[in-house]
Protein backbone atom coordinates (compact mmCIF):
# COMPACT_ATOMS: atom_id res chain seq x y z
CA UNK A 1 0.00 0.00 0.00
CA UNK A 2 1.33 3.70 -1.07
CA UNK A 3 2.40 6.02 1.33
CA UNK A 4 -0.35 8.28 -0.38
CA UNK A 5 -3.17 6.33 0.18
CA UNK A 6 -1.82 5.87 4.24
CA UNK A 7 -2.72 9.47 5.03
CA UNK A 8 -5.93 9.16 2.98
CA UNK A 9 -7.23 6.29 5.44
CA UNK A 10 -9.81 7.75 8.14
CA UNK A 11 -7.99 5.80 10.78
CA UNK A 12 -5.21 3.97 11.95
CA UNK A 13 -7.31 0.82 11.74
CA UNK A 14 -6.50 -2.55 14.61
CA UNK A 15 -7.03 -4.67 11.31
CA UNK A 16 -4.32 -2.30 8.89
CA UNK A 17 -3.54 -5.73 7.25
CA UNK A 18 -6.39 -5.60 4.71
CA UNK A 19 -7.00 -8.69 2.39
CA UNK A 20 -6.78 -7.70 -1.25
CA UNK A 21 -6.67 -4.21 0.05
CA UNK A 22 -9.30 -3.69 2.00
CA UNK A 23 -13.24 -2.93 1.10
CA UNK A 24 -13.43 -0.10 -1.37
CA UNK A 25 -16.45 2.60 -0.60
CA UNK A 26 -19.08 0.73 -3.03
CA UNK A 27 -18.13 -2.32 -1.32
CA UNK A 28 -19.23 -0.83 2.05
CA UNK A 29 -22.22 0.11 0.87
CA UNK A 30 -23.42 -2.79 -1.02
CA UNK A 31 -23.10 -4.52 2.63
CA UNK A 32 -25.08 -1.92 4.34
CA UNK A 33 -27.48 -2.40 1.71
CA UNK A 34 -28.01 -5.84 2.68
CA UNK A 35 -28.34 -5.55 5.88
CA UNK A 36 -30.79 -2.68 5.77
CA UNK A 37 -32.93 -4.88 3.13
CA UNK A 38 -32.82 -8.29 5.77
CA UNK A 39 -33.65 -5.77 8.64
CA UNK A 40 -36.62 -4.30 6.27
CA UNK A 41 -37.72 -7.66 5.53
CA UNK A 42 -37.81 -8.96 9.12
CA UNK A 43 -39.64 -5.69 10.16
CA UNK A 44 -42.27 -6.01 7.05
CA UNK A 45 -42.45 -9.39 5.51
CA UNK A 46 -40.22 -11.93 7.58
CA UNK A 47 -41.36 -11.29 11.34
CA UNK A 48 -39.40 -13.33 13.85
CA UNK A 49 -36.43 -14.10 12.06
CA UNK A 50 -34.70 -12.01 14.84
CA UNK A 51 -30.93 -12.20 13.27
CA UNK A 52 -31.66 -10.04 9.95
CA UNK A 53 -32.72 -7.10 12.88
CA UNK A 54 -29.33 -7.66 14.52
CA UNK A 55 -27.72 -7.26 11.19
CA UNK A 56 -29.69 -4.28 10.10
CA UNK A 57 -28.51 -2.41 12.88
CA UNK A 58 -24.93 -2.36 11.34
CA UNK A 59 -26.26 -0.40 8.30
CA UNK A 60 -26.40 3.28 10.32
CA UNK A 61 -23.45 3.22 11.05
CA UNK A 62 -21.29 2.28 7.60
CA UNK A 63 -23.79 5.11 5.96
CA UNK A 64 -22.60 7.64 8.24
CA UNK A 65 -18.91 7.05 8.53
CA UNK A 66 -19.50 7.05 4.05
CA UNK A 67 -21.06 10.56 5.03
CA UNK A 68 -17.66 11.91 6.69
CA UNK A 69 -15.63 10.03 3.85
CA UNK A 70 -17.89 11.97 1.36
CA UNK A 71 -17.45 15.11 3.14
CA UNK A 72 -13.10 14.63 3.08
CA UNK A 73 -13.34 13.27 -0.78
CA UNK A 74 -16.07 15.41 -2.37
CA UNK A 75 -14.88 18.33 -4.51
CA UNK A 76 -17.96 20.14 -3.88
CA UNK A 77 -19.68 20.03 -0.51
CA UNK A 78 -22.64 22.28 -1.52
CA UNK A 79 -23.99 20.01 -4.27
CA UNK A 80 -23.50 16.68 -1.71
CA UNK A 81 -25.64 18.75 0.75
CA UNK A 82 -28.11 19.13 -1.85
CA UNK A 83 -28.02 15.46 -3.28
CA UNK A 84 -28.88 14.01 0.36
CA UNK A 85 -31.65 17.16 0.55
CA UNK A 86 -33.30 16.14 -2.62
CA UNK A 87 -33.20 12.20 -1.92
CA UNK A 88 -34.43 12.85 1.76
CA UNK A 89 -37.33 14.74 0.51
CA UNK A 90 -37.95 11.93 -1.85
CA UNK A 91 -37.73 8.81 0.26
CA UNK A 92 -39.91 11.05 2.82
CA UNK A 93 -43.59 9.68 1.43
CA UNK A 94 -42.31 6.01 0.60
CA UNK A 95 -40.80 6.14 4.48
CA UNK A 96 -43.92 7.73 5.77
CA UNK A 97 -45.84 4.75 3.70
CA UNK A 98 -43.34 1.89 4.94
CA UNK A 99 -43.15 2.94 8.38
CA UNK A 100 -46.62 4.55 9.60
CA UNK A 101 -48.57 3.12 7.11
CA UNK A 102 -49.41 6.75 5.58
CA UNK A 103 -48.63 9.55 3.93
CA UNK A 104 -48.02 11.82 6.43
CA UNK A 105 -46.26 10.80 9.40
CA UNK A 106 -44.65 13.86 10.82
CA UNK A 107 -43.49 11.91 14.37
CA UNK A 108 -40.62 10.19 12.22
CA UNK A 109 -38.43 11.06 9.17
CA UNK A 110 -36.12 8.67 7.14
CA UNK A 111 -33.14 8.49 7.69
CA UNK A 112 -31.49 10.40 5.11
CA UNK A 113 -32.43 13.63 6.82
CA UNK A 114 -30.20 12.37 9.84
CA UNK A 115 -27.17 11.77 7.45
CA UNK A 116 -28.14 15.35 6.19
CA UNK A 117 -27.95 16.85 9.85
CA UNK A 118 -24.88 15.10 9.90
CA UNK A 119 -23.44 16.50 7.65
CA UNK A 120 -24.52 20.10 8.03
CA UNK A 121 -22.82 19.74 11.42
CA UNK A 122 -19.39 18.77 10.18
CA UNK A 123 -19.56 21.25 7.57
CA UNK A 124 -20.12 24.18 10.37
CA UNK A 125 -17.23 22.45 12.30
CA UNK A 126 -14.81 22.35 9.37
CA UNK A 127 -15.01 25.84 8.93
CA UNK A 128 -14.34 26.55 12.56
CA UNK A 129 -11.47 24.34 12.70
CA UNK A 130 -9.69 25.66 9.76
CA UNK A 131 -10.99 29.20 9.95
CA UNK A 132 -10.12 29.97 13.48
CA UNK A 133 -11.24 33.38 13.92
CA UNK A 134 -13.44 34.58 16.40
CA UNK A 135 -16.22 35.35 14.01
CA UNK A 136 -16.00 32.14 12.03
CA UNK A 137 -16.38 30.42 15.39
CA UNK A 138 -18.77 32.31 16.61
CA UNK A 139 -20.84 31.74 13.53
CA UNK A 140 -20.65 28.23 13.31
CA UNK A 141 -21.58 27.37 16.77
CA UNK A 142 -24.84 29.68 16.49
CA UNK A 143 -25.44 27.59 13.25
CA UNK A 144 -24.55 24.14 14.66
CA UNK A 145 -27.09 24.67 17.53
CA UNK A 146 -30.68 25.00 15.05
CA UNK A 147 -28.81 21.88 13.15
CA UNK A 148 -28.32 19.93 16.48
CA UNK A 149 -31.77 21.24 17.72
CA UNK A 150 -33.25 19.35 14.51
CA UNK A 151 -31.53 16.38 15.31
CA UNK A 152 -32.73 16.14 18.93
CA UNK A 153 -36.42 17.16 18.72
CA UNK A 154 -37.20 16.47 14.39
CA UNK A 155 -37.49 13.06 14.80
CA UNK A 156 -35.43 11.86 12.25
CA UNK A 157 -34.31 8.30 12.63
CA UNK A 158 -31.74 7.20 14.76
CA UNK A 159 -32.43 10.54 16.20
CA UNK A 160 -29.93 13.28 18.13
CA UNK A 161 -27.17 9.85 18.38
CA UNK A 162 -27.22 8.71 15.31
CA UNK A 163 -26.32 12.72 14.42
CA UNK A 164 -23.34 12.44 16.34
CA UNK A 165 -22.36 9.04 14.94
CA UNK A 166 -21.91 11.43 11.51
CA UNK A 167 -20.20 13.90 13.48
CA UNK A 168 -17.99 10.87 15.24
CA UNK A 169 -16.25 9.79 12.27
CA UNK A 170 -15.45 12.88 11.36
CA UNK A 171 -13.98 14.49 14.42
CA UNK A 172 -11.93 11.56 15.26
CA UNK A 173 -10.91 10.53 12.11
CA UNK A 174 -6.97 11.48 11.86
CA UNK A 175 -6.44 11.04 15.34
CA UNK A 176 -3.44 8.36 16.19
CA UNK A 177 -5.90 5.69 18.11
CA UNK A 178 -9.18 6.72 15.97
CA UNK A 179 -10.16 3.34 15.81
CA UNK A 180 -10.15 3.07 19.87
CA UNK A 181 -12.24 6.19 19.83
CA UNK A 182 -14.77 4.59 17.55
CA UNK A 183 -14.91 2.27 19.81
CA UNK A 184 -15.50 4.16 22.56
CA UNK A 185 -18.19 6.64 20.90
CA UNK A 186 -20.21 3.22 19.04
CA UNK A 187 -20.48 2.08 22.63
CA UNK A 188 -21.71 5.41 24.33
CA UNK A 189 -23.85 6.37 20.98
CA UNK A 190 -25.88 2.89 20.41
CA UNK A 191 -25.53 0.90 23.84
CA UNK A 192 -25.12 2.95 27.00
CA UNK A 193 -27.22 6.40 26.16
CA UNK A 194 -29.91 5.33 23.75
CA UNK A 195 -33.08 3.73 24.63
CA UNK A 196 -34.48 1.15 22.64
CA UNK A 197 -35.66 -2.74 22.96
CA UNK A 198 -33.46 -5.06 24.67
CA UNK A 199 -32.78 -8.62 24.23
CA UNK A 200 -31.40 -11.40 26.89
CA UNK A 201 -28.90 -13.35 26.81
CA UNK A 202 -26.95 -16.04 29.24
CA UNK A 203 -23.34 -15.43 29.89
CA UNK A 204 -21.61 -17.44 32.90
CA UNK A 205 -24.66 -18.64 34.23
CA UNK A 206 -26.13 -15.06 34.32
CA UNK A 207 -28.64 -13.24 32.43
CA UNK A 208 -27.76 -10.14 30.95
CA UNK A 209 -29.86 -7.39 29.10
CA UNK A 210 -28.36 -6.27 25.40
CA UNK A 211 -29.36 -3.55 24.02
CA UNK A 212 -30.20 -4.48 20.12
CA UNK A 213 -29.23 -1.06 18.78
CA UNK A 214 -25.49 -2.28 20.64
CA UNK A 215 -24.88 -4.88 17.69
CA UNK A 216 -24.51 -1.10 15.55
CA UNK A 217 -20.98 -1.34 17.14
CA UNK A 218 -20.38 -4.31 14.97
CA UNK A 219 -20.53 -2.12 11.79
CA UNK A 220 -17.01 -1.24 12.96
CA UNK A 221 -15.46 -4.27 11.67
CA UNK A 222 -16.14 -3.78 7.82
CA UNK A 223 -15.70 -0.37 8.91
CA UNK A 224 -12.01 -1.18 9.72
CA UNK A 225 -11.62 -2.83 6.42
CA UNK A 226 -12.09 0.12 4.38
CA UNK A 227 -8.91 0.82 2.42
CA UNK A 228 -9.39 4.06 1.36
CA UNK A 229 -10.93 3.52 -2.42
CA UNK A 230 -13.82 4.34 -4.10
CA UNK A 231 -14.57 1.62 -6.53
CA UNK A 232 -15.17 1.63 -10.01
CA UNK A 233 -18.92 1.87 -9.65
CA UNK A 234 -19.03 5.46 -10.76
CA UNK A 235 -21.93 7.66 -10.70
CA UNK A 236 -24.94 4.97 -12.08
CA UNK A 237 -23.80 3.22 -9.07
CA UNK A 238 -23.88 6.12 -6.82
CA UNK A 239 -27.21 7.43 -7.35
CA UNK A 240 -27.95 3.64 -7.44
CA UNK A 241 -28.12 3.64 -3.62
CA UNK A 242 -29.74 6.89 -3.02
CA UNK A 243 -32.76 5.64 -5.46
CA UNK A 244 -32.50 2.65 -3.72
CA UNK A 245 -33.74 3.26 -0.51
CA UNK A 246 -37.00 5.38 -1.22
CA UNK A 247 -37.99 2.00 -3.91
CA UNK A 248 -37.63 -0.58 -1.79
CA UNK A 249 -39.48 0.86 1.05
CA UNK A 250 -42.28 1.50 -1.73
CA UNK A 251 -41.87 -2.29 -2.91
CA UNK A 252 -42.13 -3.92 0.60
CA UNK A 253 -45.23 -1.80 1.51
CA UNK A 254 -47.21 -2.43 -1.69
CA UNK A 255 -46.32 -6.29 -0.52
CA UNK A 256 -47.53 -5.70 2.09
CA UNK A 257 -50.32 -3.73 1.61
CA UNK A 258 -52.09 -6.24 -1.43
CA UNK A 259 -50.95 -9.14 -0.07
CA UNK A 260 -50.63 -9.74 3.38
Amino acid sequence: MNKELIKKLPCNSPLNKKPFGGLTSDMLKILAVIFMVLDHLWATLISGNDWMTYLGRLTFPIFAFQIAEGFIHTSNVKKYILRLLVFAVVSEIPFNLFYGGSWFYPYHQNVIFTLLLGLLGIVLIDKARKDKTAKTIIKSVLLLIPVSLAAFIGFPDYGFWGYLTVIMFYLFRDFPFAWLLQLISMILLHIVLPEGQHIIVELFGKSHEIAIQGFAVFALIPIWLYGGRKGKGGKALQYGFYAFYPVHMIILYLIRYFFL
